[in-house]
């Protein structure tokens, strides 16, 4: 996973957290504006999110943070 992409990860889920609780759920359309302004970061978040993992669509923000910090960036 791209460095950039695993510090939106934890940027984003550390918020999530911090505003609604450790129960949040989150989805990893999240992690990216409305605007498909990056789509090669979309499509790693979506595959690491969906093939590698096979999560579910909406998942607990603490669940993902522990998996990306699980891994090393590249």
């Amino acid at each position: 996973m791209q460095k950039i992409l695993k510090d939106k990860i934890i940027e984003v889920c550390n918020k999530k957290i911090a505003a609604k609780g450790e129960n949040v759920g989150i989805s990893f359309y999240a992690f990216f504006k409305n605007k498909n302004d990056n789509p090669e970061l979309l499509m790693e978040a979506a595959t690491w999110w969906i093939k590698t993992h096979k999560l579910d669509h909406f998942e607990k923000a603490v669940k993902i943070k522990s998996l990306v910090n699980a891994i090393s960036t590249q």
